[in-house]
């Protein structure tokens, strides 16, 4: 079994940055894939970014340009730096990982671990 703790969320004004942090622990001897996900007010829940264990990226196209995931496989950390962030940008953050060290993935169906969550709120 792998947790994953997600932190980092907050209230922001519309334009301003933040950094989510997700951290490992448990079985974390694996290579795992690991992704943030998110659930607006009233929406289902949906893919953000992904990054594979060798650094591989891939985003939502309605982040892309603005936010970054990153990864430090030696502190099993995984970070989403979320720049410029809008009113719909307003969720709550799932990190996620995945036992397919080295692929791409964006179905929420095709993760195994999940973490609680962090809300992230953006004011106009």
């Amino acid at each position: 079994q792998v947790q994953l703790v997600e932190s980092g969320g907050g209230s922001v004004q519309a334009g301003a940055s933040l950094t989510l942090s997700c951290a490992a622990s448990g079985r974390t001897g694996g290579a795992y894939g690991m992704g943030w996900f998110r659930q607006r007010p009233g929406k289902e829940r949906e893919f953000v970014a992904t990054i594979t264990w060798s650094g591989s990226t891939y985003y939502q196209d309605v982040v892309k340009g603005r936010f970054t995931i990153s990864r430090d496989n030696a502190k099993n950390t995984v970070y989403l730096q979320m720049n410029s962030l809008k009113p719909e940008d307003t969720a709550v953050y799932y990190c996620a990982a995945h036992l397919d060290s080295f692929r791409i993935k964006v179905l929420s169906r095709n993760y195994d671990y999940w973490g609680q969550g962090t809300q992230v709120t953006v004011s106009s």
